[in-house]
């Protein structure tokens, strides 16, 4: 592990010569449904880093297919990471996701206690289009909030991020003084560095992602919109951005990675059977994952 592990000014990792970095992936696994750990393994590993899984619950399916079953497994953590303990596993990067309880913040908080030194990348997924997800409480939703803080890097949508600022959700057509002025609220409360993903504006046929970084100037990536939605495209986004960053790309630059990547995986996905409930297709992309060490 590194001792000094990313750039403050632009987030990018300092990769040196062959070392192949570790990073702890804190997320559910979906058994069918593109998503989480599902999403986040294959695209780190491709960008040459060693994933190491820190399930919060196993679930059948994506909560968007009907009587989907899951099993939280919150009671076996601390002894999982006591373990790694043991065995004096070292970390560079803590990325966390979709969460089932608020005690699984308590684990990334003893990660980061762990590993001081680790880069905190946050996806904090707990809702879109304004409204929460069926298994996120009051409570699991202000110990996310309370989590977004320290992050490193935080990827929140529209309505994450109004959940941590304490605001009513605006909707996905804002303007760009209201885009940046949630990203520097967030940058406020203390995140080091913001993505604020999934401004819409009606009648554009373009999705626009803002970037800052605390003390630069915040910038402005794009997509080409695309008219229909997918399951996993958050996770799939967060994913190929912090592949990029942990393979020395600056945080602008891996957000930029990560739009194109998402939004050609859609463009995959179209082509398959069922593509709307079975969530975004990536694999076919993963060698431009790989491109990215060249």
């Amino acid at each position: 592990m590194t001792d000094a592990p990313f750039d403050p000014k632009t987030m990018a990792f300092k990769r040196n010569g062959e070392y192949i970095p570790r990073v702890a992936a804190v997320h559910d696994l979906c058994g069918y449904g593109k998503c989480s750990l599902g999403v986040a393994i294959p695209v780190l590993s491709a960008a040459g880093c060693d994933v190491c899984p820190v399930p919060t619950g196993v679930f059948s399916s994506h909560t968007a297919f009907p009587g989907w079953y899951m099993h939280d497994i919150t009671e076996v953590l601390p002894e999982y990471l006591d373990a790694w303990k043991k065995i004096d596993v070292q970390i560079d990067a803590v990325y966390s996701g979709f969460l089932g309880a608020p005690e699984h913040v308590d684990r990334i908080r003893e990660l980061y206690e762990l590993y001081p030194q680790a880069l905190r990348v946050v996806d904090p997924v707990m809702a879109d289009h304004g409204k929460v997800y069926p298994t996120y409480t009051p409570e699991l939703c202000q110990a996310m909030a309370d989590l977004a803080r320290d992050a490193d890097i935080l990827t929140p949508n529209l309505t994450e991020a109004s959940i941590i600022l304490g605001c009513e959700w605006p909707g996905t057509d804002i303007s760009d003084e209201k885009a940046i002025e949630m990203v520097d609220g967030l940058l406020e409360l203390g995140a080091k560095s913001v993505v604020l993903k999934g401004i819409q504006r009606e009648g554009e046929d373009i999705v626009r992602n803002f970037v800052g970084v605390q003390g630069e100037p915040i910038r402005e990536a794009s997509n080409a919109y695309l008219p229909y939605m997918l399951h996993g495209t958050g996770d799939l986004y967060c994913s190929a951005l912090m592949a990029a960053v942990m393979t020395g790309r600056g945080l602008y630059d891996a957000a930029v990675f990560a739009g194109d990547l998402v939004h050609d995986a859609m463009l995959v996905s179209a082509q398959q059977p069922n593509f709307r409930e079975r969530g975004v297709s990536f694999e076919l992309l993963l060698g431009r994952v790989c491109d990215l060490l060249k």
